[in-house]
């Protein structure tokens, strides 16, 4: 379910009392153990961390007009979602990597029933979730060797990052072709006429 808010502070203010207070819960503990390199902001319709264009121009492979994808938050229909591709990152052939392990490992540990998917950690309230796991997560993931990683997999299975389309790069819409091909279109002479028919009629008036 994915929020049409363009700013965190609008996101959190769309969600119930008991809900962003989860969600704001778990934001601070993020906040706080991020490293420099990472930003955050909203993306794919939810609360994101990630590393912008200016310090990893390539953005994410799946789409290069992304910033590559680190960590997000998000409230949905059934429960509150936290993705941790930090955590994902370096997992080959459906096996954990050790970072992926010790977080299973850690999470157990604590007391807490561990709902998780691929990079996905689902949890309905607040207790569910060992905040300082997740802060040792965010923690342990400096941008830098993030980026390593991320390329390290990508390499992994035959992929290279794709240079990001250029900010100004034109639109793929019909508002956007409409103003292609208005650029496009002959200059035309002070009186209204196109040039090239200016030019054809001095030519016509010579040979006269």
């Amino acid at each position: 379910m994915q929020s049409k808010a363009t700013t965190v502070k609008d996101y959190l203010a769309s969600l119930p009392e008991d809900r962003r207070a989860a969600i704001s819960a778990v934001r601070d503990v993020i906040r706080r153990n991020l490293g420099p390199g990472y930003e955050e902001g909203m993306q794919y319709g939810m609360i994101g961390y990630y590393v912008p264009h200016k310090v990893y121009p390539a953005g994410y492979h799946c789409d290069p007009r992304q910033p590559l994808p680190f960590a997000g938050l998000a409230s949905q229909k059934q429960h509150m979602s936290m993705y941790l591709m930090g955590v994902y990152c370096g997992c080959v052939d459906g096996k954990d990597s050790d970072r992926a392990r010790w977080f299973r490992e850690a999470w157990v540990k604590a007391g807490k029933k561990l709902d998780m998917g691929k990079a996905c950690v689902r949890f309905k309230k607040l207790e569910d979730v060992p905040l300082e796991v997740v802060g040792e997560a965010i923690r342990r993931m400096p941008s830098d060797e993030f980026i390593r990683e991320y390329e390290t997999s990508l390499a992994a299975i035959g992929r290279t990052p794709k240079k990001a389309a250029p900010a100004n790069s034109a639109p793929k819409t019909a508002a956007g072709k409409k103003a292609v091909a208005k650029k496009s279109a002959p200059k035309r002479a002070a009186s209204g006429t196109p040039a090239t028919t200016t030019r054809s009629a001095k030519k016509t008036a010579a040979r006269r």
